[in-house]
């Protein structure tokens, strides 16, 4: 491929990458600006309108203060409440009314009577009370809407983790060309080290595949040919060859990514109760201004008298804790959830946690920390120590990349062993690794090659460590068992602690 079709891809990737997020981001935005300049807004407003002056005791008159405390309030009105009368608009159209619908005609019943007693009727005006009750609900939207980014901030970690780059076998060749232009059937080479880039089936090559991303096990899966692989997952040791099954939208991850969005839009029972009681409320309104306006006039009260009295009632029904509250416990709720490192996956089910009974765990990266850590060292040799044993595994592993490696190697290091000098040192894919230490072969391999090479190994503690479900690894010295180690997954230290508090909450 050459550069500008690498940097067509790139910027493919890149694209998508960013448009996972920026959806939400420019929502956030926009309610942040419409929420400052009309707060700055209402200052003025506040301060000109007769009825805050008259309880607070101070007058401030001077020519053209009616036209200014008609003015800024249109802006206010316009721009501020945009989101709230596009929503109106909406929900009218799809004859569901809700949240939007109650505040856009609170808002316009207010912004037009008010408009009427500046330059046709005398009245009461309520512009003060319409300037905040649009600031009261964009602040409530812009936390939620921030709430919203900041959990889809996972989309974009999990469009990362999806290689841009795909090699493709193409009569005999490799070509390089964008994980998109990927089709199913197509073989895929896939090297040591490297992200797989589509789901599909092994055809040529064996490795280990660290699949933690979606399956979170710390443990590496030996993959050979006929086994699935999935896209994101990483390629250890060994080369593969994949014949592509499922790409763009149809891999695993894409519909991991679909969920999460779907996640992000779904509405908790609190919010599907608030809009309910918005429809009802907005008929309540509706009502109750009518019926106010045709009793005043009943009784010759005056239009002017008996409409300012309806529009009273139309706008003090608009629930501005309702519009404020509801996102509030939701932003924080969330947040917390995020700060505990939990993934609500569906907001009602989220509300119903207070009347569990039970816990269940997979301990994998919950209980323990998803890393692999030595815990038994056993020698089967009479004349190497246990430290010997594990010096020579480390000092191989100590070349290695595989998560198997890092936990002897570090293993090694808080014992203080030190490290041989290793020549000659060979990846076994799938089955270990191999290298010669002091003129001697030293071999750290799995119990599938001591099985295809037809070693037996028959000790009770072996045994024990494997009936325990340990990772074990065996040390071979000029092609003979001489010890085994034995790795698992650590548990947390504060794992103890959760269980028993759950247990006392429970």
């Amino acid at each position: 491929m050459n550069a500008k079709g690498k940097h067509m891809a790139h910027s493919g990737v890149k694209h998508h990458k960013e448009h996972v997020t920026h959806g939400h981001e420019a929502m956030v935005a926009d309610f942040r600006r419409r929420f400052i300049v009309s707060s700055i807004l209402t200052v003025p407003v506040v301060l000109l309108s007769p009825s805050i002056q008259r309880f607070i005791g101070f007058s401030i008159v001077f020519p053209g203060r009616d036209f200014l405390l008609w003015f800024l309030p249109s802006i206010i009105y316009v721009y501020g409440g945009y989101p709230f009368l596009k929503g109106l608009v909406g929900e009218v159209r799809r004859r569901i009314p809700g949240m939007m619908t109650l505040i856009g005609v609170a808002v316009s019943v207010a912004y037009v009577y008010s408009s009427a007693v500046v330059f046709l009727i005398p009245g009461e005006m309520f512009f003060w009370e319409l300037a905040t009750l649009i600031d009261i609900m964009l602040l409530g939207h812009w936390i939620e809407m921030k709430t919203v980014a900041g959990a889809s901030r996972a989309l974009e970690l999990l469009a990362k983790s999806i290689p841009s780059i795909a090699h493709v076998v193409r009569n005999g060749e490799i070509v390089d060309v964008p994980v998109s232009e990927v089709k199913p059937g197509d073989k895929v080479l896939v090297k040591p080290g490297e992200k797989i880039p589509v789901d599909g089936v092994v055809v040529e090559g064996s490795s280990s595949v660290n699949e933690a991303l979606v399956a979170g096990e710390s443990k590496p899966v030996s993959k050979k040919p006929g086994d699935k692989v999935v896209v994101a997952t990483v390629n250890l040791e060994g080369s593969l060859v994949i014949v592509a099954e499922k790409t763009g939208k149809d891999t695993y991850i894409a519909q991991v990514i679909e969920l999460v969005r779907r996640i992000q839009e779904s509405k908790s029972k609190a919010q599907d109760l608030a809009n309910r009681a918005a429809k009802w409320l907005t008929t309540v309104a509706l009502s109750g201004g009518a019926i106010t306006l045709a009793a005043w006039s009943v009784v010759g009260a005056g239009f002017a008298f008996a409409l300012e009295r309806a529009v009273t009632v139309m706008v003090i029904t608009c629930p501005h804790a309702l519009g404020l509250a509801v996102p509030l416990v939701i932003a924080r709720s969330t947040a917390l959830a995020a700060m505990k490192g939990l993934l609500i996956r569906n907001r009602v089910g989220f509300e119903r946690v207070k009347d569990l009974g039970a816990v269940v765990f997979d301990k994998t990266g919950t209980l323990t920390k998803g890393e692999f850590g030595v815990t038994d060292i056993v020698v089967l040799s009479d004349s190497l120590s246990e430290e010997e044993v594990l010096k020579l595994a480390a000092s191989l592993e100590r070349h290695s990349e595989h998560p198997i490696a890092r936990g002897i190697v570090e293993y090694a290091e808080r014992r203080n062993v030190g490290f041989y000098d290793v020549e000659g040192f060979k990846a076994l894919p799938g089955r270990g690794i191999r290298g010669v230490i002091n003129g001697r072969e030293v071999m750290v391999v799995s119990s599938g090659y001591l099985r295809e090479k037809g070693i037996r190994v028959e000790d009770r503690r072996v045994d024990e460590l494997t009936r325990q479900g340990k990772t074990v690894v065996y040390v071979l010295l000029d092609g003979e068992p001489v010890g085994v180690v034995a790795l698992a997954d650590m548990v947390r230290e504060e794992s103890r602690r959760l269980l028993g508090s759950l247990k006392l909450w429970v």
